[in-house]
Parts: structure tokens; sequence; C-alpha cells
């Protein structure tokens, strides 16, 4: 089956290791049709925009969107961040923001004595409201009484899908849901998130849950990630979660994730958890795992099941053997070597599978 994907390559490594996946899932899924988009903050640097204003429009007709990273010295993160993602997230109704958070063969955690049986956990962040709001603003600029409004926007609608959308997903890894809050300190919205949380637990009786504050649940990643399977968080809890759950399962570079349309009436769009990395681009030296893995989560989500697993099969391979390995990992191989190690392991996958289906 071919597939039409649309790839944003970004700034800094984006592009290094956007090319890196390419190469691994070409080698799995014949027929790819890719399109590659310029929108960085070069762009931004020549034009005033991260990408046009039609972006969405040119974007729609994609069956999936591949987005390397964006941030580069001179362009504020703001900037990159409302100018491309965010609203690509919203005008394709991408209110799931996945992370999966797993210890690789042959990679060590952060945490002593840590194994992979204790560090596999599926972070679900809303991706669409929460913290993440344009409404505020600089008032009085310039005056001693200047002061600054960030809202914040929980809907009903929007916590109960993100809620719901976690169940689902616990119920298919027979786990537990925690839910993120900070209800002992923002008045309102955390308590509504925890109201909305109980209403919709009571529609899943079979599924253990804890409603845990964020700061001890950034605690418990770190002590007791054993604990924890499926956690459900806002928009700036699920952020940061996210990023300390990839830390000390090995780092950034080894983290993929998906901004998911749940009801596929958009393109997804997936990408790996890591920025840029300017200092390091164009040096063929960053580690492509997570991208490559952020490929296998698009595949997975298009219903390419089979190729998506030989992926998945063949990273945790060769990070297992050790002889292939970026030197964030302790290695001297390059972007490129990592990247065709993989693919051709996938591709010999494939090719098993298809020999002895069954």
């Amino acid at each position: 089956m071919s597939y039409r994907i649309a790839t944003i390559p970004g700034d800094g490594i984006g592009v290094d290791v956007t090319a890196a996946a390419i190469t691994v899932l070409d080698a799995v899924q014949p027929g790819i049709e890719w399109t590659e988009f310029d929108w960085s903050c070069a762009q931004y640097l020549r034009t005033g925009a991260m990408m046009p204003a039609d972006g969405p429009d040119l974007l729609a007709g994609f069956d999936a969107i591949l987005l390397g990273a964006v941030g580069f010295p001179g362009v504020p993160d703001h900037v990159s961040l409302w100018g491309l993602l965010i609203p690509l997230r919203r005008a394709f109704g991408q209110y799931v923001n996945l992370r999966p958070v797993r210890l690789l063969p042959g990679t060590e955690s952060a945490l002593r004595g840590r194994t992979a049986d204790d560090l596999d956990i599926l972070i679900v962040r809303e991706n669409s409201e929460g913290e993440y709001s344009e409404i505020g603003g600089i008032h009085n600029p310039g005056r001693p009484e200047e002061f600054v409004l960030q809202e914040s926007v929980f809907s009903r609608v929007g916590c109960e899908r993100i809620m719901r959308y976690a169940f689902e997903r616990a119920a298919e890894r027979d786990g537990s849901v925690c839910s993120a809050t900070k209800s002992n300190g923002l008045i309102h919205s955390m308590p509504y998130w925890d109201s909305v949380f109980a209403d919709v637990a009571a529609d899943y009786p079979d599924i253990t849950t804890r409603t845990v504050h964020v700061d001890a649940l950034a605690a418990e990643i770190v002590l007791r990630p054993d604990r924890l399977d499926v956690i459900v968080a806002s928009n700036l809890f699920g952020d940061i979660l996210s990023d300390l759950a990839a830390a000390v399962t090995g780092g950034l570079g080894l983290a993929p994730s998906g901004n998911i349309n749940p009801d596929r009436s958009a393109p997804s769009m997936f990408e790996a958890v890591h920025g840029s990395a300017p200092d390091i681009a164009g040096q063929g030296i960053a580690n492509p795992v997570a991208q490559i893995l952020a490929g296998a989560m698009m595949l997975d989500h298009l219903g390419a099941h089979a190729p998506a697993a030989a992926i998945h099969r063949a990273v945790d391979e060769v990070l297992a053997e050790g002889n292939v390995r970026t030197p964030d990992l302790d290695g001297t191989s390059t972007t490129d070597e990592l990247a065709t190690a993989i693919a051709t392991r996938a591709a010999a996958s494939v090719t098993d599978a298809a020999a002895h289906p069954g």
C-alpha cells in the first residue's frame, strides 16, 4: 500500500534525522510518496513567517506528516512554536500528543538499577488547549504598574476526550491510568480537570486509577517508575513530564512522539521529542533513533502494522548488539551508519515475515 507523506525537516539536526528516518521507512514500506516542505526558522528569517498562510491547506491532503525539529539561534522559541507546530496541531485536530517512554535494549537508564520492566510508560498529553493558550497579554506596558495575564483553557470536551483516549490505551495495555493534577494550587482549572477525570473513570470500572499532584508525580517517575503505566496530563504538565520520563530512559535522542487526530479527519504529525541541536547539525553525529521510531509510530497509525513492528525489532536488536552507536550512546558511528544498520535489519525482518507468514 502506498502513502502520501509530507516532510518538514525544519532546522538543525531535524534535517539530518528526517533523512535517516526516510531511509528506514523506505526500506520497510516501498512506495511512499514523499513531499518536502522547507518550513523552518531559516524561512522565518527570510520571509517573516515559519510557513505560508495557507500552510495547513497545503498539508491537508496528505496521509501524515513527518516533522523534524524547529528552533534556531536568533529566532525566539515562542516564534518557532506558535509559527508552525501549534497552528498545525490545532488546524488538524491533533488533540492527542502521544509519547511512549521505554527503556530500549542495550541502553542504560539514568536511574540506578532500573530495567526495561520498570520503564514502560505511555504519556497522553492534551495537545490543543490547557495552559498553552493565546488568551492574555501585557497590560500597561512600560509603566510601573505593568502586568501580564496568561489564561488557561479547560473545556469539558477537551478534558473528556483526552481522558477517554488514555483509558482506551490503558485497556489495550491491560494497565492503569494516573492523572496529573495540581488542584492544591490551581483553584479552578485543576479541580475541574479532576472532576472530569472522575466522571470518565466511572465508565471504565475495570481500570485502576490514581490522581497525583504533578510535582509528586515527577518524583515518582524518578523514584518509582514501575508503578506507572498510562499517564494523562494537561498540555503543560504532559510536556514537562514526558521530557523528564524520556531523560530517565536514556535521553531525548531515543524518544518519539505523535500528534494524533484520533478520528482521522485530518493528517496526524509525528516527530522526535528532542530539539534541533544546532550545535551538532550537519556533522553526521545526531542520534536518529527517536525520529526513526516516530516514523514507526506513523506507519502504525496508518495501518502498516507489520513494517512498524519490523522497525521496532530492528531498533531493539541493533541497540542491544551495541556495535553501531552514535556518540551520545558512547559510540563512534554516524547518523547514516546507524540508520543504515536499522534499515538493513528491518528490511530483513519484513522479508522473513513475508516468507514465513503466521
